[in-house]
């Protein structure tokens, strides 16, 4: 029996989970608050850790919205953590819980998690896309997670765009910031037929649409499985993404292109526990 934990920092949430043998038995969730204190922050992943950690627990994997130095196990500048600029995660977890600890970027980790649990399964080149707070990019190539430089690659969301970042539009900043509303409010307003929500995420389906045709000229996967709060509700943007994609300059490219929406549970948390994998081969 494997028993891991595997730890997703989210823009809104703090999630951990016990894994046994590809499995969680056990989960603990703690909002994420921006203006916390390093320390406030810290004591608030260990207490999740706490929570579902036991005895027989191998290891400890972390997907973290950052850059991370994965042989220092440094975490840097954490998207929504403005308190966490430099955070040597591996070595205070190592050293409170003394046992393996692995990290990577949090949307490496949902990438990863499909590839191993999910509908990545199925293909050899893949962009996992999470859509929540923000945007993140994973990327599968040749079956193997492609990291770049402290795992800084396919941030597609950091791409300026109109007068901010991809990121800024195709994520639930555009509905929060721009238009002052809820995503997941709005999305309930949508699927009762309100055309005001209806319209809103018709647009948001083309800012979507603009960070896939990027994500398609750097990568040309087989296909995009999208993951994240507001990927829940991909049949609302679903048409407009489509349309918007009708501009890209290489349709024979996409032809075969698979949008798929993840429906594995936990993913990324189950993602972030696989980073611990490779030391038990």
């Amino acid at each position: 029996m494997m028993e891991l934990v595997g730890v997703d920092i989210g823009g809104s949430n703090l999630k951990a989970g016990r894994v046994v043998n590809g499995k969680i038995e056990k989960k603990s969730i703690k909002p994420v608050t921006r203006n916390a204190t390093y320390n406030e922050v810290l004591n608030d992943l260990v207490s999740c850790i706490d929570e579902v950690i036991t005895p027989n627990t191998k290891g400890i994997g972390i997907g973290v919205p950052a850059v991370v130095d994965i042989s220092k196990g440094v975490a840097y500048d954490v998207q929504n953590i403005p308190a966490w600029k430099l955070v040597p995660l591996k070595e205070l977890l190592k050293e409170r819980y003394g046992i393996l600890v692995h990290l990577n970027n949090d949307a490496n980790c949902f990438a990863l998690g499909e590839k191993i649990y999910g509908k990545g399964k199925n293909y050899e080149n893949f962009i996992g896309l999470s859509i929540g707070t923000g945007i993140g990019t994973g990327i599968i190539i040749n079956n193997r997670l492609y990291n770049g430089v402290l795992c800084g690659a396919g941030e597609v969301g950091m791409l300026s765009y109109k007068d901010g970042t991809i990121e800024d539009y195709a994520g639930s900043f555009f509905f929060s910031n721009k238009h002052n509303i809820n995503a997941k409010e709005l999305s309930e307003r949508a699927n009762k037929g309100d055309e005001n929500a209806l319209k809103l995420f018709n647009e948001f389906g083309m800012h979507v649409g603009e960070a896939v045709k990027a994500i398609l000229y750097m990568f040309a996967p087989e296909a995009i499985i999208m993951g994240g709060s507001i990927s829940k509700s991909f049949p609302l943007f679903k048409n407009s993404l489509e349309i918007s994609l009708n501009s890209f300059a290489y349709q024979k490219q996409i032809q075969n292109l698979k949008i798929e929406i993840s429906n594995q549970t936990g993913v990324a948390i189950l993602g972030a526990a696989s980073l611990c994998l490779q030391d038990f081969k």
